[in-house]
């Protein structure tokens, strides 16, 4: 898995690339906390490239939307392929993670 952060509008760009799964779920974790415990206002996690995320790491990303919340933040998820917004979809997370159908 790679992660890149750039900067976007209002906030940061996650682009991740690759398969998310218990081996590096805590990579991903890490670098969204970082920008979060920085306030960075709003953070979109880009997973155009991702091919496969376990439980894992959708746990990681529903976490990381909560501390978002809770520090009055904005956290989405975007552009997830069609095999990764099917899981999404089927485990009901797919609207609290912002994504649009």
């Amino acid at each position: 898995m790679e992660i890149l952060t750039t900067k976007a509008e209002n906030g940061r760009k996650v682009q991740v690339a690759g398969e998310v799964d218990v081996s590096n779920a805590s990579k991903l974790r890490d670098a969204i906390d970082e920008l979060l415990a920085k306030g960075v206002p709003s953070v979109d996690v880009d997973l155009s490239q991702v091919s496969y995320i376990d439980s894992t790491g959708i746990g990681v990303l529903v976490g990381a939307v909560h501390r978002a919340h809770d520090a009055g933040l904005s956290l989405v998820v975007s552009n997830p392929q069609r095999n990764v917004a099917r899981v999404l979809d089927m485990l009901g997370v797919s609207g609290e993670l912002g994504i649009e159908a």
